[in-house]
């Protein structure tokens, strides 16, 4: 039996997860556990531990990635032999996965060997609401097979679209189930969005820095893509209005609140200033708006204010109940969201109904607001907690986000006086040097349209606070003081 010490506290420190691989990985480094002996099963050592099964589903991937464990098919797990034997060939040694737009896209989410994921895009699966969703899932296992042999609505699951539109409601946006449309995670509503209303050649403004698979979506559909500053407050709507007058672009993409990767939510201010811009220009907003349930209350809501009259409305459930469901949506004018419909259907057939009703469930469940209340509680305290880390080990951070996930930050100067960018810290050189570590970070180049690099990297809160992480740092400044030459 193995026994850890496991602490549950909210406020900083490492998730379940990373508590159960430390664990395990210092028992086999002091030969507790010898190599070939059989581990408690993932079932088994969740039930002695009163973590959810989840936790150590990760745990264990994670263990096996790096060598500790092997896994037998059908037959659970061993510790790994992690020695050669006499005459036999030695274990190849890890190398870090080739740092590109590639990789970053699609490969990362496979690829299990880089231990630090700081620049991932999601949460820990233990900080999921995997109450709501244990029940949701013991729920659907019992539905007739009847009612999800079919294809379902073009639209998606009627009860969901009827919730959602209450819950919008609520925001001051009336809204009609007939005006949403389910899609398989808020990346497809945006993909459907591009392809309804946009066609090869037209100009598009996104938000410099942006979310980064937006800008791939819009380069496979042949877009011009021109990028407004953010800032802390939000766009900055001088240089907004003059690439209106110049590019005439068809739509504006806006992550309104909890940005991807800034953390920032526009101001009031900010955000009518949009509006008014979009209306005097005839210009499309297209708000992705998929950290609302995180941010705090009162945050402008452009589709609200707009009335989804120059505004299209996109969200989904991936950062409060599993990113695996792929369940998104979109709002828009009732015509807008019949063509949209068609579109879905053309390029997908249907969403997942089974997926929808696993989400509807969750929803209606009685755990997903305290979950998400939690959440958005826990989020803030990472904030606070890892980007106070972050200025003592030497990064400077754009700004405070208020909660939510990212934070985007650039290394300091080197001690006296040095310039970061002088010594090579650029974001994909920064990137590249620390996956030899371990670490994967996000660059800054990945998030702007013309793919320009620069020294700011978007960090993940809830993934960001490994010693190792703060070592790497530390070890920058320190090679530089020491005129090591970082390039």
């Amino acid at each position: 039996m193995i026994q850890l010490e496991l602490t549950r506290s909210r406020r900083g420190g490492d998730t379940l997860t990373e508590q159960i691989v430390a664990g395990i990985a210092a028992l086999v480094d002091r030969r507790a556990l010898r190599p070939g002996l059989p581990v408690p099963s993932v079932r088994r050592f969740a039930a002695q531990h009163g973590v959810s099964t989840f936790t150590v589903a990760e745990a264990y991937g994670r263990l096996t990635a790096l060598g500790y464990l092997a896994a037998r098919p059908g037959s659970g797990y061993t510790v790994a032999h992690r020695h050669a034997a006499p005459g036999q060939p030695a274990a190849p040694r890890w190398q870090a996965p080739g740092l590109n737009a590639a990789w970053l896209l699609s490969d990362v989410f496979a690829d299990h060997s880089v231990p630090i994921k700081a620049g991932a895009g999601w949460l820990p699966g233990d900080w999921l609401n995997q109450e709501g969703l244990h029940q949701a899932i013991r729920a659907a296992s019992r539905l007739p097979a009847g009612q999800v042999s079919g294809y379902g609505h073009p639209y998606g699951f009627a009860p969901l679209r009827d919730h959602i539109a209450a819950g919008l409601g609520q925001f001051g946006m009336p809204v009609q189930a007939e005006q949403i449309v389910l899609t398989q995670g808020a990346t497809q509503a945006l993909d459907l969005v591009v392809r309804t209303l946009l066609r090869e050649g037209d100009a598009v403004l996104v938000e410099d820095p942006c979310y980064c698979n937006l800008l791939q979506i819009l380069r496979l559909a042949g877009l011009r893509t021109i990028g407004v500053p953010r800032g802390a407050s939000g766009l900055d709507t001088d240089a907004l209005d003059l690439a209106i007058r110049r590019h005439s672009p068809r739509a504006l993409f806006v992550n309104t609140v909890l940005q991807n990767p800034t953390g920032g939510t526009l101001t009031s201010m900010n955000a009518h200033r949009v509006l008014q811009l979009a209306e005097q220009h005839r210009l499309l907003v297209i708000e992705d708006d998929i950290y609302r349930e995180l941010a705090t209350p009162g945050a402008p809501m452009l589709a609200a204010m707009d009335g989804l009259s120059h505004v299209v409305y996109v969200n989904g459930f991936s950062k409060t109940i599993a990113p695996s469901l792929r369940v998104g949506y979109l709002a828009a004018s009732p015509d807008l969201a019949k063509a949209i419909a068609r579109t879905k259907m053309a390029v997908g057939l249907t969403s997942s109904e089974v997926t929808e009703r696993l989400v509807y469930a969750v929803l209606t469940g009685g755990h997903h607001g305290r979950h998400v209340d939690a959440l958005a509680a826990r989020l803030r305290a990472q904030q606070d907690h890892v980007t106070e880390r972050m200025e003592a080990h030497g990064l400077e951070v754009m700004l405070r986000p208020e909660g939510g996930m990212f934070a985007w930050a650039r290394v300091r100067g080197a001690p006296g006086g040095a310039d970061a960018a002088a010594l090579g810290l650029s974001g994909t050189a920064l990137a590249t040097r620390a996956l030899q570590h371990g670490i994967w970070l996000a660059p800054g180049s990945y998030f702007v349209a013309d793919e320009t690099d620069s020294p700011w990297i978007r960090f993940n809160v809830a993934t960001s606070d490994a010693p190792a992480l703060w070592d790497f740092f530390d070890s920058l400044h320190a090679g530089a003081g020491q005129g090591s030459g970082m390039a």
